[in-house]
């Protein structure tokens, strides 16, 4: 036998392995960036007229602004739940806030990382519960954890961001999840790059006093705070030399923490700022879609453009092609839910790109939103105001009995959805037609109302607990079986 020559061994342990390890560094990096409680036209490149917004507004320049992309629910925890697991609320088995995400649910950053992938959260973490815990679903999903405001990350929540760029593993790609707890109420008087003076025009939703300024002020502050260190990630990676081939996800989990927006079915609810940065995946920088997207969408688009295949418990599909050409269209309907968010509530909604179609199944019920949103000082303006009928009557519509059952609205020529359309003659066509989708929506993804739901923890009015706080009732879908539905339902 001849000998075996050494040069050729080391040619091919060199060269043999050469394109599993170009394949993994051509692999695109990959970076969400999630603001809390900020609303779709709060960044200067959508449009709002005080607040700055410069590192935002330079990844938008460069990349895609869409201004159609929706959440799946307007609360916390469970807007974030659906979008790692690609699922509905009510699929994910964790549709109310701070429910626990059932075993068998897949997180698609661990699918990333079974494929060679290193995976790190960073910030505010609220996926179901409030911190990682044992035994749930998003157990093991990151490599590493951490960096919240009570673990060094600041006040933000994003001081660690840096760092784990720093001390990532350099052989391998990356995906990083960096979760602000900017502008989630309480405000803090730390660090915050612009301070805002109490000058701003005041949303028709609100009452136009000197609190409601100040209060309105103080969240400019901290959107202006996330945009900040959305500015020190994009210099390490530029830094770094990985600019060019990381895909940057700028998003928002709910709307802003204001009466009208977080919790509720309408646009500054729902409706999320959009923007995908990645030099060399995007077809044309500065571009503008319309196209309508859904956020379970985000974990297949992920996992196909690294090369892997979805599995099918993801319930959105991808829209990769929508970054080579923005004006393609996609989706027609979108879908979203309002559970229980420290009060008892059901409302359905369906998205056209025009059409705004929402049912409530508890109409008898006022809708204020969250107990943060109405201890603020905006909030309590409203109360007071209310409590001396002073309102507007579209600044009492949160607090009146009975809620409308059906609301239908234009939203090109209603963007704050003032005008509820419903029932009108020259509208029931188009509102049957939504009726029909949206209950097939529901039939297909077997959600379901439950009589026994999750009551009210906190009093309407005074806000103090209830004897009943803790205590959880059925949740969406649970007598359905809905967590081991995989149906997308239409699209």
């Amino acid at each position: 036998m001849r000998p075996i020559n050494k040069r050729i061994v080391l040619f091919f342990v060199i060269f043999g392995f050469w394109p599993s390890i170009l394949s993994a560094q051509q692999k695109p990096n990959v970076i969400i960036i999630i603001g809390d409680d900020i609303s779709y036209n709060d960044f200067e490149c959508y449009g709002h007229p005080v607040i700055k917004t410069p590192n935002i507004d330079k990844l938008a320049r460069n990349g895609i602004r869409f201004n159609n992309a929706f959440l799946t629910t307007s609360s916390c925890s469970p807007s974030r739940t659906s979008i790692i697991l690609g699922r509905y609320p009510h699929n994910t088995g964790a549709a109310e806030l701070h429910s626990d995400i059932p075993k068998g649910q897949i997180a698609f950053p661990r699918t990333l990382k079974e494929v060679g992938y290193y995976t790190a959260q960073a910030g505010k973490w609220h996926f179901g519960s409030a911190f990682p815990k044992r035994g749930d679903a998003m157990e093991g999903v990151f490599d590493r954890t951490g960096g919240s405001s009570s673990d060094g990350g600041g006040a933000s929540g994003a001081e660690k961001w840096v760092q784990y760029l720093q001390q990532r593993p350099r052989e391998k790609p990356f995906f990083m999840w960096f979760a602000a707890h900017d502008a989630h109420r309480p405000w803090d008087n730390q660090f915050v790059p612009i301070k805002y003076k109490a000058e701003q025009v005041v949303p028709p939703a609100l009452v136009n006093s000197e609190r409601t300024k100040e209060d309105l002020a103080s969240y400019y502050n901290e959107v202006s705070r996330f945009d900040f260190y959305i500015g020190t990630v994009v210099k390490e990676l530029e830094d770094q030399g990985i600019l060019q081939n990381t895909i940057i996800i700028i998003m928002a989990d709910n709307g802003r923490p204001f009466p009208g927006n977080k919790t509720r079915m309408y646009d500054e609810g729902i409706k999320t700022p959009f923007i995908i940065h990645w030099p060399q995946g995007i077809g044309k920088n500065g571009a503008v879609s319309n196209s309508l997207l859904s956020v379970i969408d985000i974990a297949p688009t992920i996992l196909e453009l690294a090369g892997v295949k979805a599995a099918s418990c993801f319930q959105g599909r991808s829209f990769s092609k929508v970054l080579q050409h923005p004006d393609k269209k996609f989706r027609n309907y979108v879908f979203a839910e309002h559970n229980w968010h420290d009060f008892r509530a059901f409302e359905r909604m369906v998205r056209t790109e025009k059409f705004l179609y929402i049912e409530n199944g508890l109409p008898d019920l006022d809708n204020r939103g969250a107990a943060d949103v109405m201890e603020g000082g905006s909030g309590a303006e409203l109360q007071k105001a209310f409590l001396e009928n002073s309102l507007s009557t579209f600044q009492k519509k949160i607090f009146i009995t009975p809620q409308p059952q059906y609301e239908l609205y234009n939203c090109m020529a209603d963007t704050l959805q003032m005008n509820n359309l419903s029932g009108r003659n020259k509208y029931k066509k188009k509102q049957v037609e939504l009726a029909k989708i949206l209950k097939a929506w529901q039939n297909e993804t077997d959600d379901s109302q439950p009589q026994d739901l999750t009551e009210d923890w906190y009093d309407r009015i005074s806000l103090k607990p209830l004897i009943n706080k803790g205590k959880r009732g059925a949740t969406p879908g649970s007598d359905r079986n809905a967590t081991h539905n995989n149906h997308p339902g239409p699209f």
